[in-house]
């Protein structure tokens, strides 16, 4: 009885000094394709074109107890651009727009990330494209997460941005027209428990 006694406090110290459940990393699901980076930009302010970036990675840490902690890195091949037109993509990847023989790769790491619940949060950090660097927001989602049948553990989110391509030194308008100023960037990733 004396023993259960002088254990007792050791036991409540324990609980007080052990570290809190820490956050737990994901890489992109690259391999099995359930992840998408999309853009949508106005042609000639008449309608909507639509491409992927066909080509990227990234991981991220989910700290569900402390979103604050939550955190993002992404690397995107810029060259991978595919708007369904091989002549456009051409000219996508040009010194007018992302001119990709100098800068083939565009990267964003958070620097903050704002829960607003319910899923739902604001993720801060800087984006690099064109060799410039931006702080950019993204309205995040959380779409879901839970055991997948390979006897791993997703979790998936979607997200929304604006970018500006004067901010990035592009060619204001070109071939898209004078309404091509604002690129809406859309991501959806599932990401695997490492």
């Amino acid at each position: 009885m004396k023993l259960k006694y002088l254990f007792a406090p050791l036991l409540l110290l324990l609980a007080f000094i052990m570290p809190a459940q820490a956050a737990e990393n994901y890489a992109f699901d690259i391999k099995g394709q359930h992840a998408f980076i999309q853009f949508k930009i106005k042609h000639l302010g008449y309608s909507w074109l639509i491409g992927n970036f066909n080509t990227f990675n990234g991981s991220y840490s989910y700290d569900e107890t402390n979103p604050a902690n939550n955190s993002v890195t992404a690397e995107i091949d810029v060259a991978s651009i595919d708007s369904n037109h091989a002549e456009r993509d051409k000219h996508l990847r040009s010194a007018d727009f992302f001119d990709v023989a100098k800068f083939p790769k565009a990267t964003f790491t958070s620097t903050a990330y704002e829960d607003k619940g319910n899923g739902k949060g604001v993720l801060k950090g800087n984006f690099t494209l064109r060799g410039v660097t931006k702080e950019i927001a993204f309205d995040v989602t959380q779409i879901g997460a839970g055991k997948d049948p390979w006897g791993g553990f997703r979790r998936g989110f979607s997200g929304t941005t604006t970018l500006h391509l004067s901010d990035y030194n592009m060619l204001k308008g070109g071939m898209l027209g004078a309404a091509a100023e604002n690129v809406e960037l859309f991501f959806s990733i599932e990401g695997v428990r490492q």
